[in-house]
């Protein structure tokens, strides 16, 4: 894996389903006719959800889908309708699901094919296991038939009560045809949505007086491109949708597009959260005793903080949830350290009042999506990712125990450089703190090659991986959740995306818990028919991992430059050795040598006595090349490109005399 890996970033819940698939477009129509949309395998032609809040924070959801099968490929997608919710505070009802069918007739699923079963995730941890999935068993679907269900989701006695809040993205893939949202809020509360640039047309309606007097924002993201459009090229949804003004509403400096929070500032939200992670409770008597018990052999406060992480990240199970899965209902670290299986909340609290217990400074944070997103509303529901923020003498450190095996201070790449709530901030003008763009150690990558052609073609290699930086974690993480038997298709995975091709024969890989060392793989590769000796001249790739070099990004609408986003400084090294079989020649391309102040690169091959050796080197050696210096990065790029599309090239000189013919009698 001798690239640089684009960061990737946290999941998001979707209103939809994820576009797959989709057929091309016919290309024999009529020329003046406006060109058809690609066919889904399932069209969603309506999207409704409804949301009520009262005044005390309780609130009612209902989510009403009308859903055209077009495959079996759609079919398979919606034979299971899955919906999560906290049992502590959520109940969910499916009152309709309903399938009328192409070739005529209806049906009804019956209650009994609805599941209420703990979220998978759960599933080794009972403290957890409010946090559910309702399912539906869907049978008897088929392409062209046409799926109707309803979905009422009621929360009371929230855990922020009476507060509340929301976020929501409309969708805009092409599966969904037109989607309605509606909020409705007691006046009383004088509170309004907070939009994005697209979510700004929506209409109002107030009504009732007093106490009683509430207000209504409806939305209405028709896709007009879709035939269930009518005459005028709209389509059709109820009377309710149907005005349509501009309201003022604060604009949205955020990712999503309609967001409500009746929190009214980040210092209220993080005086609420305070309580839930325990950040002014005296440390439990067992977890200072753990605590103490970890670090007495330790003598510098880093030490002390390092053999308290590696406990909590290794030795306490994480509960792989996403942030805010239990809205922030968090057990007591004593409760948790008993039970030994935490949500990353709860790691977090737990590493923190073990940390506090011995005297270290430390801080629970919870990370935000995007540096704009502190400008915006408090909401609770934007929060990616939970951290922990310590101060020692020597440093600053960002420690995340939730990845059971990250090393000591390093940090997803997808985090890094974003900003970061912290629980006991500064200062009361400080709230929050970024998350730091570099990493505790260098990023290397060293991959060697060791390869065997044999005269029938055939090739054997044996390839090493040793790293550090992001693609060391995605592969620690990689083979610490895979069993052992799965071990070689995560080997031919990485070995696809370098560029190799074969059958792994055996997979080796370091102990993913040995965070100190770099992380290293090992594995065998064979592919019978690398070379066909009938072809004149045979010409083979460099058996070296593709290097993976930043594009130069589009320019502006301006036309104006931009610049070029390196990442995390990396050192690469790819070496190879090909030992040939007896009677074979061959040819090796000249090195290149590339001298940057933001990169270097420099490329070397050989050939002796039937052994092919080469090495290509790339060191990142800043973060972003400056947009007035793009032409010179383009040099730059097609010099490295270029040289990866070298060959060697092999010639039979087999000397070695053929068998003579049989004598005839």
């Amino acid at each position: 894996m001798a690239r640089k890996l684009t960061p990737l970033n946290s999941p998001r819940l979707l209103a939809a389903f994820a576009v797959l698939l989709v057929s091309p477009p016919d290309r024999a129509q009529d020329a003046a006719a406006p060109p058809k949309p690609p066919e889904t395998p399932a069209q969603i032609e309506l999207l409704e959800t409804q949301i009520r809040f009262e005044s005390n924070g309780d609130s009612r959801k209902e989510v009403h889908t009308r859903v055209r099968i077009n495959s079996e490929f759609g079919v398979r997608q919606f034979s299971h309708l899955n919906f999560n919710f906290n049992r502590s505070f959520e109940q969910i009802e499916i009152p309709l699901v309903h399938i009328t069918h192409a070739s005529g007739g209806t049906a009804d699923i019956l209650p009994s094919a609805i599941n209420d079963q703990p979220n998978p995730a759960t599933a080794d941890a009972p403290a957890c296991q409010d946090i559910r999935v309702k399912s539906v068993r869907i049978l008897g679907l088929s392409p062209g038939d046409m799926l109707e269900y309803r979905v009422v989701t009621s929360a009371t006695h929230g855990p922020f009560a009476p507060n509340f809040y929301l976020s929501h993205n409309f969708a805009t893939e092409n599966v969904v045809t037109a989607e309605l949202f509606e909020i409705d809020l007691p006046a009383s509360r004088d509170v309004k949505p907070w939009t994005s640039q697209v979510a700004q047309n929506f209409a109002t309606e107030k009504s009732g007086d007093g106490d009683n007097a509430r207000v209504v924002y409806r939305w209405k993201r028709p896709d007009a491109s879709h035939e269930s459009q009518n005459a005028d090229g709209q389509v059709p949804v109820p009377a309710a949708y149907s005005s349509k003004t501009t309201a003022e509403t604060p604009l949205l400096p955020a990712d999503s597009d309609v967001v409500l929070t009746t929190f009214p500032d980040w210092a209220t939200l993080l005086q609420t959260l305070r309580q839930p992670f325990g950040t002014a409770s005296a440390p439990d008597a067992e977890v200072h005793r753990k605590a103490f018990d970890l670090a007495r052999t330790t003598t510098s406060p880093e030490e002390k903080l390092r053999a308290l992480y590696d406990f909590v990240s290794q030795k306490i199970i994480t509960v792989p949830l996403p942030v805010g899965a239990t809205s922030f209902r968090l057990r007591p670290a004593a409760a948790v350290l008993s039970s030994g299986y935490a949500t990353p909340e709860e790691k977090c609290s737990l590493l923190s009042a073990m940390a506090k217990s011995i005297a270290l400074q430390t801080e629970v944070a919870l990370v935000l999506p995007s540096a704009s997103s502190k400008r915006g509303p408090a909401n609770p529901a934007i929060f990616t990712s939970a951290l922990v923020f310590a101060r020692t003498p020597a440093r600053v450190l960002w420690l995340d125990p939730s990845v059971e095996v990250a090393p000591f201070g390093m940090i997803a790449g997808s985090i890094r450089g974003k900003p970061a709530l912290t629980l006991n901030p500064a200062s009361d003008t400080r709230l929050f703190e970024n998350v730091p763009d570099n990493l505790p150690f260098a990023s290397t990558q060293r991959v060697r090659v060791d390869a065997t052609l044999a005269a029938d073609g055939a090739l054997s290699a044996r390839v090493k991986y040793s790293m550090r930086g992001d693609n060391e974690l995605l592969l620690r993480v990689a083979f610490h959740q895979s069993p052992r038997d799965k071990w070689k298709e995560v080997a031919q995975l990485l070995a696809i995306s370098d560029g190799f091709r074969g059958n792994i024969t055996s997979v080796s890989a370091s102990d993913p818990y040995a965070t100190k060392l770099p992380f290293s793989v090992e594995y065998q590769i064979t592919q019978p028919k690398f070379v066909d000796w009938s072809k004149k001249p045979v010409r083979v790739p460099a058996l070296l991992p593709q290097l993976g070099v930043p594009e130069l990004p589009e320019k502006a609408v301006d036309g104006a430059a931009s610049p070029v986003d390196l990442g995390t400084p990396l050192d690469v090294d790819t070496r190879v050795t090909l030992r040939l079989p007896p009677g074979t020649s061959a040819e090796v391309p000249t090195g290149t040598v590339v001298d940057r102040e933001y990169a270097t690169f420099a490329s070397r091959y050989n050939v002796q006595t039937g052994v092919i050796t080469a090495s290509r080197h790339i060191n990142f050696l800043h973060r972003q090349v400056a947009a007035d210096h793009a032409t010179d990065y383009a040099a730059f790029l097609h010099a490295v490109q270029t040289d990866q599309l070298q060959h060697f090239t092999l010639t039979r000189t087999d000397a070695t005399p053929k068998p003579a013919p049989p004598k005839s009698k």
